[in-house]
């Protein structure tokens, strides 16, 4: 994959300022948006989340961030994000998952289950107050189209827990890392805007390198005949 189709750490502003200003033919955009833009009860929550987590690990207090991401190839355009299940048609937003909120049976209600869309022609929500966005990551083609090949196969553990022992809960932000790392994205120069946290992101990372590991180890089992597909 070539360096100058997908953004490397050490060309991070150089690099994401130039692309940005160009209209390719593929794209891979990062939004930051403040957590619970537009809510005042999940800004709420947020602030006394964070306040509580600082105190705990004995740091100052952090911004919080909900990311997004806008992947556009020469099929289309497309919004790629976890949010809160809403009713109504999910093929005309691009559902292509689903997971439980809290715990598994809290689940069994609408309310308390999240969404994740692959969605055509989509809009972010309140992107209008994105910071520091967007952010551009790749101009590839291929790294796009294999990014939105992996949506529909997005862990969905429950959102809010460490079911899958990551070290971090699973959220919104971990799919969205999942799906980075897992499309050969270096993560590690991505990050919020300054003074932001964005929890559940490290759980996305955690999980899609510990898959691409398991990918890796398995490949010489397979060519051999020894592997018989089990994981």
């Amino acid at each position: 994959m070539s360096d100058v189709a997908v953004r490397t750490c050490e060309r991070r502003g150089e690099w994401s300022a130039r692309e940005s200003a160009r209209d390719p033919l593929a794209s891979v955009d990062l939004y930051w948006l403040p957590l619970g833009a537009g809510g005042h009860s999940v800004r709420l929550n947020g602030r006394i989340f964070e306040s509580v987590a600082a105190r705990l690990a004995r740091r100052e207090r952090c911004d919080l961030y909900h990311s997004a991401l806008e992947v556009r190839v020469p099929e289309g355009r497309f919004v790629i994000e976890q949010a809160p299940m809403r009713p109504g048609d999910t093929a005309r937003r691009g559902v292509v998952a689903q997971g439980a909120v809290g715990t598994r049976a809290a689940g069994l209600f609408r309310l308390f289950r999240y969404e994740v869309r692959r969605w055509g022609n989509g809009v972010i929500p309140d992107v209008a107050e994105a910071v520091e966005s967007p952010e551009r990551l790749s101009t590839d083609p291929a790294f796009a189209r294999r990014l939105l090949g992996l949506a529909p196969q997005v862990p969905t553990p429950v959102w809010g827990r460490d079911e899958l022992h990551a070290g971090e809960m699973w959220n919104s932000n971990s799919v969205i890392s999942w799906l980075l790392t897992r499309s050969g994205l270096d993560v590690d120069c991505v990050h919020p805007p300054a003074h932001g946290r964005a929890p559940g992101w490290g759980a996305g990372v955690a999980i899609a390198r510990r898959q691409q590991a398991q990918l890796a180890n398995s490949a010489p089992l397979e060519a051999s005949g020894l592997w018989r597909g089990s994981s």
